[in-house]
C-alpha cells in the first residue's frame, strides 16, 4: 500500500512566450470553487508569459478528499505541489479562502514567493456566514437522481442570488449517466466550517510586495482592516475596484486583470 500523499489537481497554462525566471504564477479559489472558475483569468496571464497553475484546493473540485482541513495543512498542500512540481519562484494570486491561504504559505515559505496578491480577504476573523448556502446545499437529496435543474430548484428555496447559485452549480458533475453530485467534500465542510473565518496567526509577517485588491461593494476589507493588514503585511498595498461585490474578478475581470498585471510587472 502506498503512503505517498496526494497532490493538488491543478491546470497549467502556458503560452509560445518562454516563462522567464519569477514567471511561475499559482492562482488560488475561494471556499465552494474550483480552479476552473479562474481559467479565463489564467489565459490572460499564461499570454503575458506566465507559466500558470490553476489549483483546487483539497476538498474542492478534482483534488482530493480529506477529513483534515485548516489553513495550515491547505498552506503545506500548496507547498508540496510546488515542491513536486520544482517551482522555486513563484506569484501566487489567492481569492478569499485560497488568499488566507496564499497569505499563510507567503509567510510560512517566504523564499518561494516573489510577489503575492490577495484578493477581497483580509487576515482578521471572519464570523460564520455560510449557513445559509450549507442548509441550501445539504437540503439536495442526491439519493432521489435529481436533474441539474431540480438541483438548482432546490438551492434558489435558501439561495436567492443567481449568481451565487451558478457559481455553485459549477461543481454539479455526473458521477454516472444518471447520478450528479457535488465535486467538494460537503461533509467535511459541515463539520468544519469554522476553519473558514479562522485568522492569520497574530505573529506571522510576510515582508515581500504584497497587493490587496477589494471590492468597492464588499464588506470583507473595511477602512477599519488597512492597519491590521500593514502589521501582517507592511510592504504592501490595498487597491479598490469600484462597483463589484465579493467575485470582483468574475464581476470586473478587465480591471482586475490590469491592477495585477500591473503590479506583477513592477
Amino acid at each position: 500500500m502506498s503512503l505517498t500523499k496526494p497532490l493538488l489537481n491543478s491546470t497549467k497554462l502556458t503560452s509560445s512566450i518562454p516563462p522567464l525566471g519569477g514567471r511561475g504564477l499559482l492562482i488560488l479559489h475561494g471556499f465552494l470553487g474550483m480552479s476552473d472558475n479562474w481559467k479565463t483569468i489564467g489565459m490572460q496571464f499564461a499570454a503575458d508569459g506566465f507559466e500558470v497553475h490553476l489549483l483546487d484546493l483539497r476538498n474542492h473540485g478534482r483534488s482530493f478528499h480529506s477529513d483534515e482541513f485548516s489553513y495550515e495543512i491547505m498552506a503545506q498542500d500548496v507547498y508540496d505541489y510546488c515542491k513536486a512540481n520544482n517551482l522555486e519562484k513563484i506569484n501566487i494570486i489567492g481569492h478569499s479562502m485560497g488568499g488566507k491561504t496564499a497569505m499563510l504559505f507567503a509567510a510560512t515559505y517566504p523564499e518561494i514567493i516573489e510577489k503575492l496578491i490577495i484578493a477581497d480577504i483580509g487576515p482578521k476573523f471572519y464570523p460564520q456566514h455560510h449557513q445559509i448556502i450549507l442548509e441550501g446545499l445539504n437540503a439536495v437529496d442526491f439519493l432521489k437522481k435529481p436533474s441539474r435543474s431540480g438541483v438548482e430548484a432546490i438551492l434558489s428555496h435558501y439561495i436567492t442570488d443567481f449568481g451565487t447559485r451558478q457559481f455553485l452549480l459549477k461543481s454539479l458533475y455526473w458521477t454516472t449517466p444518471e447520478q450528479l453530485a457535488f465535486r467538494f467534500n460537503l461533509a467535511v465542510f459541515n463539520k468544519k466550517i469554522e476553519e473558514i473565518g479562522k485568522p492569520l496567526p497574530a505573529n506571522v509577517v510576510f515582508r515581500k510586495p504584497t497587493l490587496f485588491i477589494r471590492g468597492g461593494n464588499s464588506s470583507y476589507i473595511l477602512d477599519a482592516d488597512f492597519e491590521n493588514i500593514k502589521k501582517h503585511f507592511p510592504n504592501s498595498r490595498i487597491k479598490t475596484i469600484p462597483n463589484v461585490g465579493h467575485w470582483l474578478h468574475a464581476e470586473n475581470p478587465k480591471m482586475f486583470c490590469e491592477i495585477t498585471s500591473l503590479f506583477l510587472k513592477e
